[in-house]
């Protein structure tokens, strides 16, 4: 049984749902798809970071602090993610943001969701955001706004990698192959270790370039777990021109999923997974019989 959390009390829909999908294109080939319905989580702390936050905050209540302070690119799922979750919790948030031209500008609606939780955002240039892991950096935030927690950028560390260890546990004997798309690693690394010896992950890096994720991978599974657990593997070739980015053959084989599933794939991080998983069968990658499970991370 996983460990009550203080999210318990927000009644988060766990396990997520398991729904199977049918599709003549993978039938085919041989395999059969199942959706894991993380998105369903909750309705404001959806999916992976539901589960990466959940030991986070437990963290910071142990700790006493009253304030969270994380990183993220002007359309973060994780920025307004740990807004929803502080606001709940009554915990304040604050918001480092990538890109100083964007201060002073009409928010987009990822942000503007954040800051009506009540996150304060900070806008810095993109050289000091590359700052964001040096402890001088962090140091001269404290400075600024006082004492908080601070999470890395997408909430990837080893408390986050440990909350999604229970993702993989709850695959086990459903999926023999589990597809993922990977932000910062933190997901990819405790959902593979978390399931059994029979099974193993894929991770799909949306951004490009997104090789870099597996030493990420590794480092959060030491710091998590003490060294390497499970089987996985990386398949760097639909991150779609970039974070955020996407081409003409995603966008309609993102519409074309929505109209043969009533599921419209939320496109920077679950309609490339998806495009993944579907062209990785139609090249005969995985063995006639196999049970692929796509995770909706949100």
């Amino acid at each position: 049984m996983p460990t009550a959390s203080p999210l318990d009390a927000l009644d988060p829909r766990l396990p997520s749902p398991l729904v199977p999908v049918e599709d003549e294109r993978l039938a085919r080939a041989g395999v059969r798809l199942a959706l894991k319905r993380d998105d369903l989580i909750h309705p404001r702390i959806p999916g992976n970071k539901w589960r990466k936050l959940t030991p986070n905050l437990e963290a910071a209540r142990a700790a006493g602090y009253g304030t969270l302070l994380t990183f993220g690119g002007a359309y973060s799922n994780h920025l307004r993610a740990t807004a929803a979750a502080g606001r709940l919790l009554g915990l304040a948030t604050i918001g480092v943001v990538r890109g100083e031209e964007l201060a002073g500008r009409p928010l987009n609606p990822s942000l503007a969701q954040a800051a009506a939780d009540g996150m304060r955002l900070h806008f810095v240039d993109r050289a000091s955001y590359r700052r964001k892991t040096e402890p001088a950096f962090v140091d001269e935030l404290r400075a600024r706004f006082g004492d908080f927690l601070a999470l890395p950028e997408g909430g990837s560390n080893a408390l986050a990698a440990t909350g999604c260890l229970e993702l993989g546990r709850e695959l086990r004997g459903h999926a023999d192959v589990v597809a993922v798309a990977c932000g910062t690693g933190g997901t990819l690394a405790g959902l593979a270790a978390g399931l059994g010896p029979d099974a193993r992950a894929i991770g799909f890096p949306v951004l490009k370039g997104g090789g870099f994720l597996a030493d990420e991978v590794t480092r959060l599974q030491h710091e998590a777990f003490g060294g390497p657990r499970g089987a996985w593997t990386l398949d760097t070739r639909f991150h779609g021109g970039g974070y955020a980015r996407t081409t003409p053959r995603l966008t309609a084989f993102a519409e074309e999923f929505a109209a043969r599933h009533g599921l419209l794939p939320e496109p920077v991080y679950v309609a490339k997974m998806l495009y993944g998983v579907f062209t990785l069968a139609a090249e005969g990658a995985f063995a006639p019989g196999t049970r692929i499970a796509a995770v909706v991370t949100g």
